[in-house]
């Protein structure tokens, strides 16, 4: 083979391999990821998770439980919203060891089982830091109340009854979600409104919703509630509710779940 064959040979081999570098060298430009790098092509089917901010800022669940159901523990009882039947009675009706007012009656000692247990554990936690708490008054069966209520109208009306006791099939008693509190610094203040003032009652307030307990019939909110201010007044709505609406600073139910105010039964 002549010399200039040989040289026209070589020279096209070193093409060859050059252009086979510069080749390879694009391909792993535009294909190969490098590092952490993640192609146009593999970027689309890469799913990211959210940062914090765009993660959604409430995450609490409004429907978890029903509003009607007698048994649910948002259910919501009013002077436009009876229970249903209005003669509901709890299945897990328990009577709790804990302190109660001398004279309570049979049906009043009794809340349901788990409002008993988270009851135990404010009464607790308050005895822990020197304040005593007891029940005045927990569960009341629809002819409980119905007497209650007939003996208020006789003492005081029925106008003024009705911003104090409910009617039959319409007390938050009646579900045994509901429990009157009182104190032993100050008896003459349990179930009077002067109970706020007391240590028990500045306590209760405080730190209620902790245990899943609300103060149902708020100071000034007797246009939506019907009721007047009673302080002493708890209702059981589970830690999550109660700790949204202490968050919220929302006070009321009907507030809360956006419901039609219930001043009267008209």
């Amino acid at each position: 083979m002549n010399t200039t064959l040989r040289s026209k040979k070589i020279a096209a081999f070193i093409i060859i391999l050059f252009a086979g570098a510069i080749g390879f060298a694009l391909y792993s430009f535009l294909i190969i990821p490098s590092g952490n790098s993640v192609t146009e092509k593999q970027s689309s089917t890469v799913t990211k998770n959210p940062s914090p901010s765009q993660l959604p800022a409430n995450s609490f669940d409004s429907s978890a439980f029903s509003l009607t159901e007698p048994s649910s523990i948002w259910v919501v009882v009013n002077k436009k919203r009876p229970l249903t039947p209005q003669n509901y009675v709890p299945a897990d009706l328990v009577t709790p060891d804990l302190a109660k007012r001398s004279n309570i009656t049979g049906d009043e000692q009794q809340i349901r089982s788990g409002t008993a247990a988270e009851l135990q554990r404010m009464f607790d936690a308050a005895k822990a830091e020197g304040i005593n708490l007891n029940i005045q008054s927990g569960y009341r069966s629809y002819n409980f109340q119905s007497n209650l209520y007939g003996r208020y109208v006789r003492e005081q009306g029925q106008a003024t009854a009705d911003t104090q006791s409910a009617r039959p099939g319409h007390s938050e008693h009646q579900t045994g979600l509901a429990v009157d509190i009182g104190g032993t610094t100050n008896p003459s203040c349990n179930i009077a409104e002067c109970f706020k003032d007391t240590v028990e009652g500045k306590w209760a307030a405080a730190n209620a919703y902790k245990y899943g307990f609300i103060i149902r019939y708020p100071s000034n909110k007797t246009s939506i509630t019907g009721y007047t201010y009673e302080p002493w007044h708890l209702r059981y709505v589970g830690t999550e509710l109660a700790r949204e609406m202490h968050d919220k600073n929302t006070e009321t139910l009907e507030e809360f779940f956006k419901l039609p105010a219930a001043p009267d039964y008209n």
